[in-house]
């Protein structure tokens, strides 16, 4: 063999094992379960198709179960790992719990890329006699359409054993299943009210559709076959598409009048003029979490004035946060944030409502007005989370945020309201750090013998609880109202 022949062999040879590791390299990183960091593959949600334009909400999810799993495993310490996969497969049991279906051999076979849910309409009968009947649809992603049709089959199997009746319709080209329900006359009027009939259908070879009602799936192909009418050829959905990150592995649309007329069951909103139309959520992994980037689009005529995006970086006031707290917002100037988020949903009774709610809450557990006591004097970066481990019933809350002017003056407020509760000021040393703390003092009596008296006595002790504590530190001040005891 002449040595250039060798030498062209032997190249060869080595180009070939490095073209075979970069692709064993690019297939792994690809399966990996850490590449859903840089998104599910899917942009959009493929069964936007199904959903009619003025749909109140959608919500999909653009990526495997399985490949979440993956991923909650993989960032899990070694030490919880276990614990997370027994919640895991406590949630896929509780999902199906009353199908008598299992996960692992009836769903997961066929399971895609995509599980969609819609509200598709307030009412899908538009009958004021029987009240509003809500529309519900799934649409499921198919990667085995065999099995897929299998698993239907034996979903019915299982109904038609246990007396359902079931009805077989064919509907534009398309196979609908559903039960038969028997309506039943309202209390007030001789209409009956059309009860949920669960109805199911497959879609070609890339859809599972399940819906409450046989007309919910009659619409949804409708949807389809006329594209005009489908959420996905909204103008104002492409819109807010446009705007969001490609990396998302989940996502939310929401029409803001279409919502207030589902929750309240009628037309809610008010003369004022709503400066928002819709709502879009892009959600991202992270590996601490999950991301949320949001869009706002406006309604017809109305215009806002171009700003610059108010962070460029996490503010500092999350240093003071544990990295393992479950639920954390941050961002700068409250007092304005605030302003501009009632102003925005106070229009929509029932949203105004929603976002009101937990500020209610922890008024009612604070004591106090958070909106005049504490938002007004927040100008400046801040940082609210709910500690981990914190009870359910009784949340354990922390707050931090730059000094600005007027701040020492609202924390002396905040201490006066405390003493005008009953409770007593005092000063706490943790670490380093001194503290003033809110204390609620109690006395307790017991009953101690007195040999010499030959009768008992009462020793009465007094304990301080500590309600809350705040602290300077550095130019932030950091609050917590209340100690987990």
């Amino acid at each position: 063999m002449k040595l250039r022949t060798f030498f062209y062999a032997l190249a060869g040879g080595v180009l070939a094992l490095l073209l075979v590791a970069a692709g064993g390299f690019f297939w792994i990183a690809a399966n990996s379960p850490l590449a859903l960091l840089q998104g599910g593959g899917q942009g959009s949600p493929a069964a936007a198709m199904f959903v009619p334009k003025q749909s109140p909400l959608m919500v999909s999810l653009l990526v495997n179960p399985d490949r979440l799993e993956s991923f909650r495993l993989a960032i899990a310490p070694q030490s919880e790992r276990r614990q997370a996969r027994t919640e895991i497969n406590q949630l896929k049991n509780s999902l199906l719990s009353s199908t008598g279906l299992d996960y692992k051999q009836d769903v997961q076979p066929w399971l895609g890329d995509e599980v969609t849910f819609a509200v598709t309409t307030p009412d899908f009968d538009r009958d004021d006699d029987n009240g509003a009947q809500v529309g519900y649809l799934v649409a499921i992603a198919t990667q085995d359409p065999e099995r897929s049709r299998e698993f239907l089959q034996l979903f019915w199997q299982k109904r038609a054993i246990a007396g359902m009746d079931l009805v077989f319709e064919q509907y534009a080209g398309v196979k609908l299943i559903y039960s038969q329900p028997t309506p039943l006359p309202t209390p007030h009027s001789f209409t009956p009210t059309p009860q949920s009939s669960l109805a199911t259908a497959v879609v070609g070879d890339r859809f599972v559709l399940f819906a409450n009602h046989p007309k919910v799936l009659r619409d949804a192909i409708n949807n389809v076959q006329a594209p005009g009418l489908s959420l996905s050829n909204s103008k104002a959905y492409q819109q807010a598409l446009q705007r969001l990150p490609d990396s998302q592995i989940g996502l939310a649309f929401v029409s803001l009048p279409q919502l207030s007329q589902w929750l309240d069951g009628k037309d809610s909103v008010t003369e004022t003029a709503a400066p928002y139309e819709d709502l879009v959520v892009a959600l991202e992994l992270d590996r601490q979490g999950l991301l949320a980037e949001t869009a706002l689009l406006t309604a017809p005529g109305e215009k806002l004035t171009p700003a610059k995006p108010a962070l460029s970086k996490p503010v500092g006031a999350l240093d003071f946060i544990p990295a393992t707290s479950p639920l954390t917002a941050a961002g700068t100037n409250l007092q304005q944030f605030w302003n501009e988020l009632s102003n925005s949903v106070m229009v929509y009774d029932r949203l105004s409502a929603l976002v009101n709610q937990p500020l209610t809450e922890l008024q009612a557990q604070w004591g106090i007005d958070l909106p005049e006591e504490v938002f007004s004097w927040v100008k400046d970066e801040y940082a609210l989370a709910l500690l981990p481990g914190a009870d359910q019933s009784r949340p354990d809350w922390i707050f931090v945020a730059k000094k600005a002017n007027g701040a020492a003056e609202a924390v002396d407020h905040l201490d006066a309201i405390a003493q005008q509760q009953g409770l007593s000021l005092g000063t706490l040393t943790l670490g380093d750090q001194q503290t003033s703390a809110w204390t609620k003092l109690s006395t307790t009596t017991t009953n101690r013998s007195n040999r010499k008296r030959k009768r008992d006595a009462e020793a009465v002790s007094l304990s301080a609880e500590v309600q809350g504590i705040h602290a300077t530190v550095g130019s932030y001040e950091v609050l917590r109202p209340r100690l987990r005891q």
